[in-house]
């Protein structure tokens, strides 16, 4: 059995977490002196002041700016090939991404297509990119992780297909991390941003069967879940609870930089289903997979009932019983569902007020299967009817 004594964790990002710490950005290193701007096309970002103070601090560096502001909650290929279009017209040297997982993604996004030949979306169905102009990041949403990963998703409206790239060039050079910056966010992106801190580590927790994670790693991803759980509760129950938007902010941070395992090793086959869903729907990325997760986890359980039964028990409490793994996982998948409930995130699609027909789940599962060219999954292999029956039990 291979044993995860051979993961690769590269962070190359300069952290800037705090209290107060967009104040303190022109004291950093920049990677250029004339930035692009990005962010939603929203009013939020504007309206809470969060543009004006980070062109400021911009400029009290020397850096000159310009904003582009029309990246969608699910960013599409025809806005990233614009914003490129801009930045060259601009001639920004480096790209500050002010937002959350959709506007840095999409910053990553514009940096391939400036720095690299070709079409963009080429780098988005397999093509490895080979530079990407430098990117930083003034934090609002706590959700993607996006910050400190080496991962951009995007969606191409020719087809309706949403896609990821993963690079090593796309880490961030900076990242502030502003806790009270999130102070402002709706409930519900509050918790759909939660549910995808949690879900990036019950990606990586699910691992391929060949592997044992450390107890270590095992133990960090189990407490980065637990917390979270709590700390949105109290967020949701009072928005300006500093020490909450904290500990989300730091946990999203660290669920998807490797720290609760490497990634190459665990599932993401939820995600993967969810990136249909919101390439055909729009809909919020974190409520997806809500929606989907309690599915997947009854789907593919019996391959290991006894993972499934470690959730349960260390993350749930619920007491564990010798040869009773499979009863025990399934109390657990339960409470997971539970607690997604209790925030206001579906744990069914229909929740979102989508109801899908037959034709519909046959071309989610063609189109995440790559037109029945690939497999998903890494703690079980799905394959195109696996896809549909997960779909179908998930409607």
């Amino acid at each position: 059995m291979e044993r995860n004594k051979l993961f690769q964790v590269f962070v190359p990002t300069c952290w800037l977490f705090g209290e107060g710490q967009l104040n303190h950005l022109h004291e950093q290193a920049l990677p250029g002196k004339k930035a692009l701007i990005i962010i939603s096309n929203g009013k939020s970002t504007r309206a809470n002041g969060y543009l004006s103070r980070t062109k400021e601090q911009l400029a009290q560096s020397g850096v000159a700016t310009s904003v582009f502001d029309k990246i969608q909650p699910n960013p599409l290929k025809e806005t990233v090939m614009e914003g490129a279009a801009f930045v060259k017209a601009q001639d920004a040297d480096f790209i500050v991404a002010l937002g959350g997982g959709s506007v840095i993604d999409s910053a990553k996004a514009i940096g391939y297509g400036l720095t690299n030949e070709g079409d963009v979306w080429d780098y988005y169905t397999g093509k490895a990119p080979q530079a990407c102009m430098p990117i930083g990041t003034v934090l609002t949403i706590a959700a993607a992780g996006s910050e400190m990963s080496n991962a951009s998703i995007i969606t191409n409206e020719n087809g309706w297909l949403k896609r990821g790239a993963y690079s090593p060039y796309a880490y961030c050079k900076f990242a502030v991390m502003n806790p009270e910056l999130t102070y402002t966010l709706p409930a519900y992106q509050t918790a759909s941003g939660c549910t995808d801190i949690i879900v990036h580590s019950l990606e990586r927790f699910f691992t391929k069967p060949d592997v044992k994670q450390l107890n270590l790693t095992d133990g960090i991803a189990e407490t980065l879940i637990k917390n979270v759980m709590r700390n949105v509760k109290a967020a949701l129950k009072k928005p300006d609870d500093y020490d909450a938007r904290a500990e989300i902010m730091w946990s999203g941070t660290l669920s998807h930089n490797d720290i609760t395992g490497d990634r190459t090793l665990g599932d993401w086959a939820c995600h993967q289903l969810e990136h249909e869903l919101g390439g055909m729907f729009d809909i919020a990325h974190g409520a997806g997979l809500a929606a989907v997760w309690g599915s997947w986890a009854r789907y593919v359980m019996p391959v290991n009932p006894a993972r499934f039964a470690q959730l349960a028990v260390n993350v749930f409490g619920i007491p564990y019983t010798a040869g009773a793994e499979e009863k025990i996982a399934l109390e657990g998948i339960e409470a997971m569902e539970a607690f997604f409930k209790s925030i206001d995130m579906p744990t069914k699609i229909s929740d979102m007020d989508i109801h899908l027909t037959d034709e519909q789940i046959k071309e989610l599962a063609y189109k995440c299967s790559f037109n029945n060219t690939r497999t998903i999954g890494g703690f079980k292999a799905l394959n195109i009817d696996d896809m549909e029956k997960i779909y179908q039990m998930a409607k």
